[in-house]
């Protein structure tokens, strides 16, 4: 046995002994679980990061009482329709599981994915920007996980924005570059000399649109809201793009909202158009928006079973915080921590059964058919359809102390303070992660 001294940048130490024989990836292990913490990044005092789980600790050079420090790195999850992707900014790994079509597998690109920045996904397909500015992608090819066409143009990449079946990558020089489903976005020749200086990109399932200094320019599926030309004249001082699955929102600098697209999706807003007046905040089902306005008031449009009618709830929607969205209805925080639910009764709006554990609620994550609350304490409340991810309670008891939870179209998974993955809900769209369990005690 060797005794190590692992301490958080705190000042925090743990005194730790492990066999002579284990493995780097042992140590940290103990190390989280002694500190309470997970995903920690071990560096020894010479300044060398611990990077390979399955090195002993001989050959790391770790020795009968070394000092060790233990840095403390976010994990994130991103999520396609039926997959999930594991990783953390400036990682060196990525852990994908699900659906392979859908992106569950990146064992094809897994040597490529080195200092992630970030991850965005469309609706079967994963695209990473790494630390250089370039491109990886991996998932369904008719859903943008083939990008070997625009490859030698994907570089120096800030940002990326995803339609359901195609990427968008806006460059330093603000330039942007497609590729995909030329008809959902993929191909933007038509604007090319329009997207200049783009500020950013918002998506519906099929159409992009870019803040081009303070105008918006528009492509891809004329029903999805690909085509702007109507409300042009209108679109001046744009601040902020939002989305539904068929139409876009801009709200402008006076607070104002301009919408386009399909109209029953909330392309059309005319109906409650002199009530969108400081606007700050919207947020959208697939056919419905949601407005907050600067006096925590709200105001809804579109389809009305979609959550584009809050008669119903509209002197609750008071002092709102957060607002999120499953397929056809909203979930919203007030300021109390209590939820409000209306839209689609089939799609978590009926909360009866565990409304009186919604409260001190801080964050809220939907998938199609089910939402899930994170509370103050890191407990999880579920509800919606229980096949979808809304009975969570086969995994009650693991969740606890949770950072975050992200949702495919069935399927929930939450990053635990320990450096744990939970999942429930439909196992076929990413709730089964057994086959990756290895992966992710490594990669935490």
């Amino acid at each position: 046995m060797i005794r190590v001294h692992v301490a958080l940048p705190s000042g925090r130490t743990e005194s730790l002994l492990i066999e002579q024989s284990s493995k780097v990836g042992d140590l940290k292990l103990l190390a989280q679980t002694s500190l309470r913490q997970g995903f920690l990044r071990l560096v020894a005092a010479d300044g060398r990061v611990l990077s390979e789980p399955m090195e002993p600790l001989h050959a790391a050079g770790i020795r009968d009482g070394d000092q060790l420090t233990a840095i403390a790195q976010q994990a994130k999850l991103a999520a396609t329709g039926r997959a999930f992707a594991l990783w953390r900014i400036g990682g060196n790994s990525v852990v994908a599981w699900g659906d392979p079509e859908y992106g569950g597998d990146s064992s094809m690109v897994r040597d490529q994915l080195r200092n992630v920045q970030q991850i965005v996904a469309t609706g079967a397909a994963f695209a990473a920007i790494l630390g250089d500015g370039s491109v990886i992608t991996w998932g369904s090819r008719t859903h943008g996980g083939d990008s070997s066409a625009v490859q030698d143009q994907l570089r120096s990449v800030q940002q990326l924005q995803a339609t359901h079946f195609a990427f968008a990558a806006i460059l330093a020089d603000g330039s942007v570059v497609t590729w995909g489903r030329p008809g959902c976005g993929g191909d933007s020749s038509a604007v090319r000399d329009k997207l200049k200086n783009v500020q950013q990109i918002q998506a519906t399932g099929a159409a992009f649109a870019a803040i081009v200094e303070g105008s918006v320019v528009t492509w891809g599926e004329r029903g999805f809201g690909g085509n702007s030309s109507e409300v042009q004249e209108n679109l001046r001082n744009v601040q902020q793009l939002h989305a539904s699955h068929k139409a876009f929102a801009a709200i402008l600098a006076d607070g104002s909202v301009v919408t386009w697209g399909d109209q029953f999706s909330g392309g059309n807003s005319w109906a409650v158009q002199d009530q969108l007046q400081n606007v700050q905040q919207i947020q959208a089902t697939h056919f419905a928006f949601a407005a907050i306005l600067a006096d925590g008031s709200f105001v809804t449009w579109g389809d009305r079973h979609s959550g584009g009618d809050s008669s119903a709830v509209q002197d609750q929607l008071r002092n709102v915080q957060q607002v999120k969205a499953s397929h056809n209805a909203f979930s919203a925080i007030l300021a109390d921590g209590s939820v409000v639910t209306w839209g689609d009764l089939g799609c978590g709006v009926d909360i009866y059964e565990v409304k009186s554990q919604l409260k001190s609620v801080r964050q809220i994550q939907a998938a199609y058919f089910a939402f899930a609350a994170i509370r103050a304490d890191g407990s999880v409340v579920t509800w919606g359809d229980p096949l979808s991810g809304g009975d969570s309670s086969e995994v009650q008891a693991q969740l606890r102390n949770v950072q975050q939870i992200q949702a495919t179209c069935r399927a929930f998974a939450a990053i635990v303070a320990d450096g744990s993955i939970v999942t429930w809900g439909n196992a076929s769209s990413g709730a089964d992660c057994s086959k990756v369990l290895d992966e992710i005690v490594d990669f935490s």
